[in-house]
């Protein structure tokens, strides 16, 4: 059976790994020399679109910069045009499978790709680039680093057994596994039968000077919208996707309307529920010239400017960068009580928490914000302290750093530098 080759390939690939780090043993990472060369970095995605995960390495790359590091992006599927034409970074990048959907374990493909390359570190995102670990381990590449940044709608109440398997298999073939929240790490520790003190957690962090408050912005850019004057706007920006429930979203505006609250909805984003969302909002007599859908943008520091409010109403986050990029603007918040979000936002200190799904709770948590300027305003300096100093990339950035630097002295890579 496949599946079968599989796992007694992966049994063979983890015996040879638990070997090499026992004559490998552990390093201070304090010894680490000055490089004389880079360190070369191939980071794996299972595609390349314009998600959070997909920011979030573009974030590190450019943060990290050229001079220790040199990066490489691999998709083990496919990789959106849009996506290679707004990363502005020098980084390359390739792809080894495509976009059809189904069943694809690219490997081998991926080992030679490696070999080719011959990075230092392999870094995988998330479950569809887990095969990357074991062909780093193939393509003998001195080091593995797995990382898990949020969920999948199917997949909230639990893994199917076979993937709970695959990922029991190849966490041991990495040296290191982190995720970008507590709640995530508490999640696959469980799922993947692995101890909590075994995954590190690693949080995202916002460019506070690129997300900042800029009151100048907002009447432009209402005006350029066609929002009237005087309205309160809540704004969400995000992929239009289920697990982002966007509907809670518009079932709550409709609510704070028949109470008589003079209120916007500016929803910023694209996917594959865009159609019906705006189908939803045209047929509701309350939503009627209230809603705006403005897609994809590159403007997101303008456009946060421009609300009042921002609110996300997912079923679940990993660790949200949306959020922290509200918190930087220094935006109240409303969002669910869901995943990573209990670790952003303190709940009646820099916004409100609400359950899942509930839309009357959304409302009301909402008309408290709209009926407050006082609320609104101390939520949203709290917000933008709390990013300050406990979220912020500079932090996040020395953290990778300092993770790949000792994984680096760990695996006695400076020799060859």
């Amino acid at each position: 059976m496949p599946g079968t080759v599989v796992l007694n390939l992966l049994e063979m690939i983890a015996m040879q790994t638990q070997i090499q780090n026992r004559a490998d043993g552990p390093q201070s990472v304090a010894s680490a020399p000055l490089l004389k060369k880079r360190l070369r970095v191939l980071h794996v995605v299972s595609c390349l679109g314009m998600g959070g995960t997909e920011h979030g390495v573009l974030k590190i790359i450019k943060a990290l910069g050229g001079e220790e590091f040199e990066h490489h992006i691999c998709a083990v599927r496919s990789v959106d045009e849009n996506f290679t034409q707004r990363m502005n970074t020098a980084a390359t990048v390739s792809t080894v499978g495509n976009s059809r959907p189904g069943f694809q374990f690219p490997l081998f493909r991926l080992a030679r790709l490696m070999r080719h390359m011959h990075p230092h570190i392999v870094h995988t995102r998330n479950f569809g680039a887990l095969e990357a670990i074991p062909a780093a381990q193939l393509a003998n590449i001195p080091i593995r680093i797995h990382s898990e940044h949020g969920y999948e709608l199917e997949s909230l109440e639990g893994l199917p057994f076979r993937r709970r398997v695959l990922c029991r298999a190849f966490y041991a073939l990495a040296d290191e596994v982190f995720t970008v929240s507590n709640e995530l790490r508490d999640y696959h520790s469980k799922q993947a039968w692995r101890r909590p003190e075994r995954i590190r957690v690693l949080y995202n962090g916002v460019n506070t000077e690129q997300f900042s408050p800029r009151p100048e912005c907002a009447a432009p850019v209402r005006s350029e919208f066609a929002i009237p004057s005087g309205r309160i706007v809540i704004g969400t920006v995000g992929r239009i996707v289920p697990i982002k429930d966007h509907k809670t979203l518009l079932e709550a505006s409709e609510i704070l309307i028949r109470a008589g609250r003079n209120i916007h909805v500016l929803i910023v984003g694209s996917g594959p529920e865009l159609p019906r969302l705006q189908e939803r909002a045209a047929a509701s007599a309350e939503l009627e010239g209230r809603v705006t859908f403005l897609g994809s943008s590159d403007r997101i520091p303008e456009l946060l400017n421009a609300m009042d409010i921002f609110a996300l109403p997912s079923v679940s986050e990993g660790m949200s960068n949306t959020i922290l990029e509200a918190m930087s603007t220094g935006l109240p918040l409303v969002v669910t009580r869901a995943g990573g979000n209990p670790e952003l936002v303190e709940d009646g200190h820099v916004g409100s928490l609400f359950p899942t799904r509930d839309v009357p709770a959304f409302a009301a948590t909402l008309s408290r914000l709209v009926d407050s300027p006082a609320l609104r305003s101390e939520y949203g300096r709290a917000a933008r302290r709390r990013a300050m100093e406990k979220f912020s990339l500079v932090d996040m950035v020395r953290n990778y750093r300092d993770l790949y630097r000792e994984m680096a002295t760990r695996h006695n890579v400076w020799k060859g530098l």
